[in-house]
């Protein structure tokens, strides 16, 4: 029987509350963990990679008690108390990315930070990037997810000086390598100052964004 230990005092260190990414846990503990955090005294959470397939087998009882959202596989049954200040502009290349784009957008809904989503903004048809370029500017933080050649990390990062955190994507054929181009696409960028995360991670680019917009409010404070 496997137990889990949570780190409870991970949000008074980092500003940041644990979360629990769902891959790979068997599923009777899986199904007590979201029996236990569905209950009226527990603190909202958040359950990352929670597929669909497993979901739908849950009790009704207490699926009822979450909003989750099947493209992203994302699972909460409340959200943090709302940040007064700062937003972050999520910008992908294409709906292809829409997974990692949408497990970051959701996550940021769950920390109570403010998020807008632009979607298919590929360099290939870069009049779509230019249409959505006003308010991708106004956002203090932007995310790009891109898979194939993540040239759009680069393109956004030379033109916005606001802090940005790229996300590369398993999407591509042959030479894509399962992300690993637009990886090194993204390491090797022109484009000063990015900061790159891992393979399809949404959620940690969502936490990178979150302690800028929480070190913005806590300099208004």
């Amino acid at each position: 029987m496997q137990s889990v230990l949570f780190d409870h005092e991970r949000e008074a260190r980092i500003g940041l509350p644990e979360a629990i990414f769902c891959e790979g846990k068997e599923p009777h503990v899986l199904t007590a963990l979201l029996e236990t955090c569905a209950r009226d005294e527990a603190k909202p959470t958040l359950f990352t990679r929670l597929a669909p397939e497993f979901f739908v087998g849950v009790p009704e009882a207490v699926r009822a008690a979450y909003d989750y959202h099947e493209l992203s596989r994302v699972a909460f049954t409340g959200c943090m108390p709302r940040k007064e200040k700062g937003s972050v502009a999520i910008v992908s290349a294409g709906t292809a990315d829409g997974r990692v784009t949408w497990e970051a957008a959701r996550t940021l809904e769950y920390l109570g930070i403010e998020a807008h989503v632009y979607e298919d903004n590929g360099v290939a048809g870069l009049w779509r990037l230019m249409s959505n370029f006003e308010k991708i500017a106004v956002a203090e933080v932007i995310i790009v997810v891109a898979g194939l050649d993540a040239a759009l990390a680069s393109v956004v990062g030379g033109l916005i000086g606001k802090p940005l955190f790229a996300v590369p994507t398993s999407v591509g054929y042959g030479v894509a390598a399962g992300g690993n181009s637009a990886l090194s696409s993204m390491l090797a960028s022109c484009a000063s100052g990015i900061g790159v995360l891992n393979i399809d991670n949404g959620y940690g680019a969502a936490c990178a964004a979150a302690r800028v917009i929480n070190l913005l409010n806590k300099v208004a404070e």
